[in-house]
């Protein structure tokens, strides 16, 4: 260990931008193990691992660092998979450059990063590659059981741990593949299919039943699904997506970013997509102009580079340094063609179907509440951008479930949010738990996992109550 001083940082091999822009394929190689336990001796295993205090999930990640750097592969996928329910799945989508890698201690002195995400994802994917990942085999089976409306992280990472508690779970999700955004939100160049995919097949083997196409209030009342299982938990995420606003806003060519991204993972399965085929949902030959600056932003300008867009711009309203989105993303759609129009935000839209984009020009003013400098217009600063589909990327918002699912109970927050406690997930309705972006708003697949892990064991100790009540 402590080889940072005389070992320079050295993430994976990245394959060219003129290769990878024409395919799907995650972009990054995977370290040789020799390679991997040389980045993995760079840890300082410094007595405040910074890295671990700002990983959601609270990782063991000096711990398997170095048993990584001393070959001990196995015992390091062990510790790693004690607090993180899908760890090869961090390892290629988190933003390290904000959590983990951003604050590690080295970093600070000038050394450069250890590569904690890169060595993660070798980790776990070589215990596939072994067969040391394995079907879940409870000691003890549970009588009880908990219905989970929702297949993404949180959804999944809270099946996971009831089922190794015992507990019989039942998943249920509106779509026709469980992962939720990891499977229909998520391009395969950050995260390949087969690696979600495989983490559902092992639940399913595990015991985990999946009911997909299964709408909750329109296929399935949610009071039919509650009075099957002894607890719910609420995991939908966040699909409304927020709208563009401002004169022809509604003109055709203007589509939700959802529905984009959605598309073209579908058209990766091989799945017929009317949307797609006709063009609607297609970048090929066209002007694309994407809105927003967050990784969906992120997603959705470099899946149209793949799609053969004739140029992809990215509007956004603050300057590089102030917005949301991971700079490793901004840096590899940079490489792959794309350019950033900062301080730019669309004012109104021309034609329609769209043609082009009002542009207006900003600045960055004065702190708002939260101490972010608020965008201002330059008064007289527009121009007219060409443009032939514009994808709208601005964040996601959450469905009115109480509507619609008739649940007035159901207790939600200014934000549409579901109210629920800290850490448990335990809402107002008796049994009922919600974790994720249904109750955080959009944030990040691995505080999904965090929530859904807390959840569920907040959850057993609700099903270990509720078993003494009735032996009383």
């Amino acid at each position: 260990m402590l080889k940072f001083v005389n070992v320079e940082r050295d993430m994976p091999e990245k394959r060219a931008a003129g290769e990878r822009n024409q395919d799907f394929h995650e972009i990054y190689a995977e370290y040789a193990n020799a390679k991997a336990k040389e980045q993995a001796s760079r840890c300082s295993q410094c007595g405040v691992p910074y890295c671990q205090s700002h990983c959601p999930l609270h990782n063991n990640i000096p711990d398997w660092l170095r048993l990584t750097a001393e070959g001990r592969l196995k015992e390091a996928y062990e510790i790693s998979q004690l607090t993180n329910t899908m760890p090869e799945i961090c390892g290629r989508i988190c933003p390290q450059d904000r959590l983990c890698e951003g604050n590690c201690v080295i970093e600070t002195s000038g050394h450069g990063t250890v590569t904690i995400g890169s060595v993660e994802k070798y980790i776990t994917d070589t215990a596939w590659e072994n067969g040391w990942v394995e079907v879940i085999r409870p000691s003890q089976e549970r009588i009880e059981s908990v219905g989970i409306i929702g297949a993404g992280p949180g959804g999944l990472a809270a099946a996971d741990a009831l089922r190794r508690a015992g507990v019989q779970v039942t998943v249920y999700d509106r779509y026709d593949r469980a992962g939720g955004l990891l499977t229909y939100g998520i391009p395969g160049f950050k995260l390949e299919k087969d690696v979600v995919l495989r983490r559902v097949d092992q639940l399913e083997q595990s015991g985990v039943e999946f009911v997909m196409n299964c709408n909750v209030g329109v296929d399935i009342e949610f009071d039919e699904i509650r009075s099957k299982h002894k607890a719910l938990l609420v995991a939908t995420g966040v699909y409304k997506s927020r709208d563009l606003q401002g004169p022809g806003a509604g003109a055709d060519g203007i589509v939700r970013a959802i529905d984009y991204l959605t598309a073209s993972n579908r058209k990766s399965f091989g799945d017929e997509v009317p949307g797609f085929d006709d063009g609607t949902l297609n970048a090929e030959n066209k002007r694309v102009l994407v809105v927003g600056g967050g990784d969906t932003a992120m997603d959705c300008v470099r899946t149209a580079v793949r799609q053969g867009a004739t140029s992809v711009k990215c509007l956004y309203r603050r300057d590089r340094e102030n917005m949301p989105g991971s700079q490793r993303e901004v840096q590899n759609a940079e490489e792959e063609g794309v350019i950033f129009e900062w301080l730019s935000t669309p004012k109104g839209f021309i034609g329609d179907p769209v043609s082009a984009v009002k542009v207006q020009q900003m600045r960055l003013g004065a702190p708002d509440a939260s101490g972010r400098q608020s965008p201002e217009e330059i008064e007289g600063a527009e121009y007219d951008e060409p443009a032939d589909l514009v994808i709208k990327a601005l964040g996601f918002e959450p469905e009115d479930l109480p509507t619609l699912w008739n649940q007035k109970e159901l207790e939600v927050t200014n934000w549409g949010t579901v109210k629920a406690e800290y850490t448990t997930g335990q809402t107002a309705m008796e049994g009922v738990f919600a974790v994720g972006d249904i109750v955080r708003g959009a944030s990040l697949v691995v505080w999904a996992i965090r929530d859904g892990r807390d959840s569920a064991a907040a959850i057993l100790d609700y099903l270990n109550r509720s078993a003494a009540v009735a032996r009383e």
